[in-house]
């Protein structure tokens, strides 16, 4: 199976993700709201650690609580004795075999408090360890870049918030995830296009803010990855705080915009980009008022709340990260120095 495969096997792997997920999902959710919990530590490293800053927005706008990216080697290097009290510490790992993700998951689990793991393989080292696990069931994925288990990183966040919330019509629009998912598939005629005009592209910018800032750090990952590109990724805030003076001709310019309390200072300032430096917009939004500034405008499907709205988004991401590496010339299945499996310690 190709990238390419698994980048349009996602609707279906939602599907399939979300028909059984909640049975494990909503026990795990009544137990944390009986426990008190009132914060989140998070282990993840690469594509996961980008699946944790969603969960960052996610559980902190909906549910109130904070959210930290634990860092796995103040444990595993340094033996830290770090305190969880009144934390639920989760950890993230397609693969399940980073050894520094799970020696912070051993070490919360000796305290007593609540444990989530979240992989692909229910049999790996980080599920045994978890108190509880929420498998991907993402099947087999044999391409080294991961997409598949992305997005179902993503929905096991949301699948979690919407348990833990209660309301109808966050269940009902998460089982609209695998339908909006097969129409953003629709977009890879204007996206492989849009690749074959930045082929010589040794640099890119990308902006977000809100939801979508997981979206630009994993854009830009995939972009890294396979089409060995500078790709950086920024809120749009802190991209006015010093990477300005980064952006100069020939380097585009991604900008994520969803609706929200987000949008109106994200278009603003690619707005500000186009008018003042002349900067070549690629823009992936649902908004006309964003997709109007665009040299390269990839109108999102309409109707995804903001919440759920990086699990479409990204599929944008890794449709244009494969063809813009087949533009380049490069083996999308043999990306440069890497393996499928990384476990750091």
């Amino acid at each position: 199976m190709s990238l390419r495969d698994e980048i349009l096997e996602q609707p279906a792997v939602a599907a399939r993700f979300l028909a059984r997920a909640l049975a494990v999902v909503e026990p795990f959710a009544q137990r944390l709201r009986a426990s008190g919990i009132d914060h989140v530590v998070i282990a993840a490293r690469g594509t996961s650690d980008h699946a944790a800053i969603y969960a960052q927005y996610v559980l902190g706008i909906r549910h109130g609580l904070s959210v930290g990216l634990g860092t796995p080697s103040v444990v595993s290097l340094y033996g830290a004795d770090l305190r969880f009290d009144r934390a639920l510490v989760i950890g993230v790992s397609q693969s399940g075999v980073s050894a520094d993700v799970v020696a912070v998951i051993e070490a919360a689990r000796r305290q007593g408090g609540p444990t989530l793991a979240i992989t692909n393989d229910p049999g790996s080292p980080l599920a045994l360890a978890a108190e509880t696990t929420i498998d991907l069931d993402a099947g087999p994925e044999l391409a080294v870049a991961a997409t598949k288990t992305y997005t179902s990183e993503l929905l096991a966040f949301a699948a979690l918030s919407a348990a833990l919330g209660g309301q109808v019509d966050d269940r009902r629009a998460l089982a609209n995830v695998p339908a909006v998912l097969e129409a953003v598939l629709d977009l890879e005629p204007v996206i492989e296009s849009m690749a074959r005009e930045q082929a010589a592209v040794g640099r890119l910018l990308l902006i977000a803010r809100g939801y979508e800032y997981a979206t630009a750090r994993e854009w830009a990952l995939k972009l890294k990855e396979l089409g060995r590109i500078f790709a950086d990724p920024y809120s749009a805030a802190d991209f006015q705080h010093g990477p300005l003076a980064l952006l100069e001709p020939g380097v585009p310019v991604i900008g994520i915009v969803r609706g929200g309390p987000a949008a109106p200072g994200t278009i603003d300032l690619l707005r500000r980009l186009r008018s003042d430096f002349g900067a070549d917009l690629a823009v992936a939004s649902e908004l006309d008022e964003a997709l109007v500034l665009a040299r390269w405008p990839l109108r999102l499907p309409p109707g995804t709340p903001e919440w759920l709205g990086p699990i479409v988004s990204i599929v944008v991401g890794q449709l244009h990260a494969l063809h813009l590496t087949i533009a380049r010339g490069i083996d999308p299945e043999a990306p440069r120095n890497l393996n499928k499996v990384t476990s750091t310690r």
